[in-house]
């Protein structure tokens, strides 16, 4: 019976005529038009509840929950309403939220709850709050971050003592296995060291004494330590699933600080000099991205390995070019670093000066005959790190020593693509002033003008064009940058390709245009404008469709009404497709007219 009926009901639909389905079609888009109105009016009024809350701004707060917006709503990150006051230190917000039913350890997406963001931020009063109505002060995060952790690292020594004072616990520990006092002595935050040694809990995981000596190059406390036989290269013990591994010795800690008496002691009584850490770092390493000059030499003298390499490859080469210590780098090079090192995706010393616009310690390593083209696992070289970043000094510098303008990334990309993708103007401008090609193109056939007129750039647009671009050029798709701005919905940018010169009917792949693009993408304005300069608005693709037909396939209606103004032909459109545009039309028009 069920069959028999189910059969009739397809039978009765397959002899409705094609103007019942078309109407049948389109009350199912307007519904599904409606369901996407509403979840998009629910998700702004969920940004303005939540901006609001950031804001402090009570009454708009309580304006939204009294019409139902719910407490507990958050943003993509997880972060609700009681988070974001908790952050901008809005106390009497909070209290309103909680006193309304906000979920007082409510975590965000990384199991954070409104007492870690607001330990971090080092809002005390918001701190005290939460823990007045209950909040869990050892609430733990997914990587095992607490309330006092976070304090204790960000040096709030307020909210430090106050969660020690209630019964913020020091001993738990990340999942990397630090401590409060562990990251607070990495930090170098000092007060906050010795307020957590005095409310020490003696647990498992505890900062051995002769690492705070070594912290403050106290060599008469480092001295008594090791009389009392204490090993010179005892580790901070972490906890690390379930597993002990080595954490810093007191040499790396003196490394760090540059405390060259108590790491001459240390080295004296039998410190390994090149001691791993965890990733593989070495004192060596340390000293170096510190830039401590007299700690590098030392540690050299005594043997550390110059070509250590951490987990990732790094060099002490690498650790100085990469946070700008020309110095280090000088004294290293001289000692014979390696200067063609690379790291596991490898970046040499030259890739990493360029990235941090050290300007000195790229003049030291080209200066020790480091290959100025020396390229990436990808083919980057030192110049398409320069012109990403934006950094006009470095750019020029490896420019005037002969690198190639027009080196290509294993994606094709050539330095100027970068600084043109990045908006790097000033780069931009000096790598064609040296030579860089304006056509150059990437493996999928993108030029210079392309990604600009994709990224909507319009300055570097107009200088490609004011340097002889050609705005018609193809990609492999045959694709100008009139239909990469038209796809990207650049408007500025499709106005100036226009103004000068390109094709606006130029045909790509399948023949189609840029109105064909725009009108898929319902970008009404850019349709308009196409228009405006005689676009074709019966151009038609291989299949034959023209733009009219793709913008309702799509449901662009607005797009579809614009054409049709323009003369778009209606015996172009089958009589489903241009019923289907015309109803969609007289609706729009008809909600309009009952809306005034």
């Amino acid at each position: 019976m069920a069959h028999a009926a189910a059969h009739l009901k397809k039978a009765r639909e397959l002899e409705q005529p094609p103007e019942i389905k078309a109407l049948a079609k389109a009350r199912e888009r307007r519904r599904r038009h409606k369901e996407r109105a509403e979840r998009k009016r629910k998700s702004d009024s969920n940004t303005s509840f939540l901006r609001a809350a950031r804001a402090g701004n009570i009454e708009k707060v309580l304006e939204f929950l009294k019409s139902g917006q719910d407490i507990s709503t958050c943003n993509q990150n997880g972060l609700n309403a009681l988070h974001l006051a908790a952050k901008e230190g809005h106390v009497e917000l909070v209290e309103e939220l909680l006193e309304r039913g906000a979920a007082v350890d409510s975590s965000t997406k990384k199991g954070n709850t409104a007492l870690h963001i607001a330990c971090l931020a080092g809002q005390k009063e918001v701190a005290k709050l939460l823990v007045k109505k209950t909040a869990d002060v050892n609430s733990q995060s997914q990587n095992g971050f607490t309330p006092l952790y976070m304090a204790a690292q960000e040096n709030h020594l307020d909210v430090v003592r106050y969660l020690l004072e209630n019964g913020g616990n020091q001993s738990m520990a990340t999942e990397d296995g630090f401590t409060p006092l562990a990251i607070a002595l990495q930090q170098g935050h000092n007060q906050v060291v010795s307020l957590l040694l005095e409310h020490d809990t003696k647990g498992k995981v505890r900062l051995p004494a002769l690492h705070i000596a070594a912290r403050k190059d106290d060599t008469k406390s480092a001295a008594l330590l090791l009389q009392n036989d204490h090993n010179a290269d005892v580790q901070s013990k972490m906890m690390v699933n379930r597993t002990t591994e080595s954490g810093f010795t007191p040499l790396h800690i003196a490394a760090h600080y540059g405390n060259v008496n108590v790491a001459t002691l240390l080295l004296n009584r039998g410190a390994a000099v090149d001691f791993t850490a965890r990733n593989g770092i070495t004192p060596l390493h340390v000293a170096s991205k510190r830039g401590n000059t007299n700690m590098i030499a030392l540690l050299l003298d005594r043997g550390s390995q110059i070509d250590a390499k951490t987990r990732d490859g790094l060099t002490p080469l690498h650790c100085a070019a990469r946070s700008g210590h020309d110095s280090a780098v000088e004294i290293l090079l001289e000692k014979g670093a390696p200067i063609l090192a690379r790291t596991k995706n490898g970046l040499s010393p030259l890739h990493m000066s360029a990235q941090g616009d050290h300007v000195e310690c790229v003049k030291h390593l080209l200066q020790h005959k480091a290959p100025v083209d020396d390229v990436t696992l990808d083919y980057l070289t030192a110049l398409h790190v320069a012109a990403h970043c934006g950094h006009y000094r470095v750019t020029k510098l490896l420019l005037d020593k002969k690198a190639n303008p027009n080196a290509r990334a294993l994606n094709g990309f050539t330095p100027l693509h970068i600084a043109c993708k990045k908006n790097r103007v000033k780069v931009m401008e000096l790598l064609v002033k040296y030579g860089a090609s304006i056509q150059a193109i990437t493996e999928s056939g993108l030029t210079p003008i392309h990604v600009s007129a994709f990224m909507g750039h319009l300055n570097i647009v107009l200088l490609l064009l004011q340097n002889g671009a050609s705005p018609d050029v193809c990609n492999i798709r045959g694709e100008t940058a009139l239909h990469m701005a038209a796809r990207a919905g650049q408007m500025e940018v499709v106005r100036c390709l226009l103004r000068n010169g390109a094709l606006v009917d130029a045909m790509a792949r399948e023949d189609q245009t840029p109105l064909h693009i725009a009108s898929r993408l319902g970008q009404t304005e850019i349709v308009q404008l196409l228009l405006q300069h005689m676009a074709h608005p019966d151009a038609s693709t291989t299949n034959g469709y023209t733009p009219l037909h793709i913008s309702a396939r799509e449901g662009q209606v607005e797009t579809a009404a614009v054409l049709l103004e323009a003369g778009a032909s209606h015996s172009l459109a089958t009589k489903v497709i241009l019923f289907t545009i015309l109803f969609g039309i007289h609706m729009t028009w008809s909600l309009k007219a009952w809306g005034q």
